[in-house]
């Protein structure tokens, strides 16, 4: 139960939800969800440890930088069935659309990482 309670509290948080719909997309650091999402970077990096925590996301190194992505289910049942329906959710979501549209162009800059 403790799993499935993580994994609720996790998804509970609007701007968690908005950044596992970022991560859907592809693999970002926390420096290119931050001005998207439009919280401080520590605020950011503690959505990301409580999401890490819940089995939603995974992360690696690449040099200085942390890369998270979505996880791919395994560690959880319960963040892998979420994670299943949530792509299919929030698809019509006018601000999700427009924070796509700004990470679009947020790592089409000469100065970001991806």
């Amino acid at each position: 139960m403790k799993t499935f309670i993580r994994v609720m509290k996790a998804l509970s948080d609007p701007s968690r939800v908005r950044i596992l719909k970022l991560l859907q997309g592809k693999e970002l650091c926390v420096c290119e969800i931050q001005p998207v999402i439009g919280l401080a970077q520590s605020t950011v990096s503690k959505h990301m440890k409580l999401l890490e925590e819940a089995g939603l996301v995974q992360y690696r190194r690449d040099g200085s930088w942390i890369l998270y992505k979505l996880s791919n289910g395994e560690e959880s049942v319960y963040a892998g069935t979420m994670l299943e329906q949530l792509a299919q959710w929030l698809e019509d979501d006018s601000e999700l659309e427009n924070m796509l549209l700004e990470l679009a162009e947020l790592q089409n800059r000469p100065d970001c990482k991806s």
